[in-house]
């Protein structure tokens, strides 16, 4: 490793949080104001939302044969739910925040049919991502589910929505037109639309 490298290495080492004050704590999240060092050495005040983590996932009904004209194209479960921060109802996929001590793929599938009214009997990792890095902690993991059964939704007192099915191809065009404006479903629907798309290509190149 050369010299420079190293002097990076080590600046980023001490880099971090020197102290601070918890402002804030509810029941999703607290508020932190911390005194920071930066890469520079300086020290600087930032505000900062802790939040638990949080899953969510899509769930696909998927063809058995590659796409193409005979084959049903694969079929996306999402929710149109109200949020008042964003003035109205969205579209989402199921998604809720990481309970203590609970990984994220017991959520994934907890949260699935809580909102949905769905169990799966596969789900696979699609990425991890941070959310609003400029404010917050929150890291939201993401999850393709199918193998799908009937559940029981179990919607919360302040949770008001209502379960769509819609064609996967059809949720990309929502989000090139802007219908979709939800940064974890745009992130989530993209993927899984990149992993269907791997998936079929492999079960045609097996010839199933």
């Amino acid at each position: 490793m050369s010299g420079g490298a190293q002097e990076g290495e080590r600046g980023r080492a001490s880099t971090g949080r020197v102290d601070g004050e918890r402002v804030y704590s509810g029941r999703r999240i607290h508020v932190d104001v911390d005194r920071v060092r930066f890469p520079d050495g300086s020290i600087g005040r930032l505000e900062l939302i802790r939040h638990s983590g949080a899953a969510a996932v899509v769930a696909l009904d998927l063809p058995d044969a590659p796409a193409d004209a005979a084959a049903p194209e694969p079929i996306v479960t999402l929710v149109r739910q109200y949020r008042y921060a964003a003035a109205g109802f969205i579209w989402e996929v199921p998604a809720g925040n990481l309970e203590p001590g609970e990984p994220p793929e017991a959520c994934a599938l907890r949260e699935l049919e809580e909102e949905a009214g769905l169990r799966a009997g596969r789900l696979e990792r699609l990425a991890s991502v941070h959310t609003t890095p400029g404010f917050t902690d929150e890291v939201i993991h993401l999850f393709a589910a199918w193998e799908l059964e009937a559940g029981e939704t179990r919607h919360e007192a302040s949770e008001f929505m209502d379960v769509h099915r819609l064609p996967l191809r059809r949720t990309i065009e929502m989000i090139d037109a802007g219908e979709i404006t939800d940064g974890k479903t745009i992130c989530a629907l993209t993927l899984a639309a990149r992993w269907v798309a791997r998936r079929m290509d492999r079960i045609g190149d097996s010839g199933v």
